[in-house]
């Protein structure tokens, strides 16, 4: 619970851009978890980096608010419906595809 205050009282100094990309950091903290457990096999960079570009900006607070209490359903349906966007399949082609045909050369 501390830490969700401190959180806050550092997001009001921030400006806007400030505290989205402190909002992202904290979700890829909830979202890593989920991909490894989830989608072993899948290369965690691009994937990561998917998953936060396609999702929306409520879906990126409930994600940096999980960070406080650890991945629960929640977050796995969260990450599994942004995955399941059309362009997040987009994005999985073109950045995780490569990396994934890397890892297995």
């Amino acid at each position: 619970m501390r830490l969700a205050v401190v959180a806050c009282l550092v997001l009001v100094g921030c400006s806007v851009q400030q505290q989205d990309q402190i909002a992202r950091d904290a979700a890829r903290s909830a979202i890593t978890p989920v991909l490894i457990e989830r989608f072993p096999g899948v290369p965690l960079e691009p994937a990561l980096n998917c998953v936060i570009d396609n999702a929306s900006a409520v879906q990126i607070r409930a994600l940096a608010l999980d960070t406080v209490t650890g991945p629960t359903e929640s977050t796995v349906q969260i990450v599994t419906d942004i995955l399941s966007k059309p362009e997040t399949v987009r994005c999985l082609a073109v950045e995780g595809l490569p990396a994934l045909l890397n890892q297995r050369l």
